[in-house]
């Protein structure tokens, strides 16, 4: 088993704030900057985070388990891996966005291929800015690029499979 969460995030804090003040010797002023850039990043994201926890919240709650494990468990196989493969295609955000949702979708009964597969793609395929990339680059690029990055991300979720 691994490291809770909330010990890894602690061990960061500590790290980050040993950073900081050593960084705070060496220049104040630009530490003092480092933190402003930070806040603002912070303030940037916020909305996005308070999102995805609402959205959080609303799978664990609405969503039944049985729903979860029936459409992304271990026995649907190939199949489990394709329909998250999907929605992470359809999936729009950060990607820091993907993995708190997955942990939550893991813990609903969900097979881990299907979520490694669900987090690969939400992060290479991008249906929804499918138009804007066809514009910027091409249909040809736009295609080729994303259904490359759907076959990857099935192929690394199936090897998850493998491994695991």
């Amino acid at each position: 088993m691994g490291v809770p969460v909330n010990t890894v995030g602690l061990i960061y804090l500590v790290l980050i704030g040993f950073l900081y003040l050593t960084c705070w010797r060496r220049d104040r002023r630009k530490t003092l900057r480092s933190l402003h850039a930070a806040r603002s990043t912070l303030i940037k994201l916020l909305p996005m985070l308070v999102a995805i926890f609402g959205l959080i919240g609303l799978v664990q709650v609405f969503v039944p388990a049985a729903m979860i494990e029936s459409l992304l468990g271990d026995s649907g196989g190939f199949l489990s891996i394709l329909t998250a493969g999907s929605v992470g295609a359809i999936a729009i955000g950060p990607p820091l966005a993907a993995f708190p949702l997955a942990g939550s979708l893991l813990e609903a009964g969900a097979w881990p291929p299907a979520i490694a597969t669900f987090v690969v793609s939400w992060i290479l395929v991008g249906f929804l800015t499918l138009p804007l990339e066809i514009e910027l680059f091409g249909l040809r690029f736009a295609l080729a690029r994303n259904g490359i990055s759907f076959a990857a991300a099935l192929l690394i979720g199936s090897l998850v499979g493998v491994v695991l």
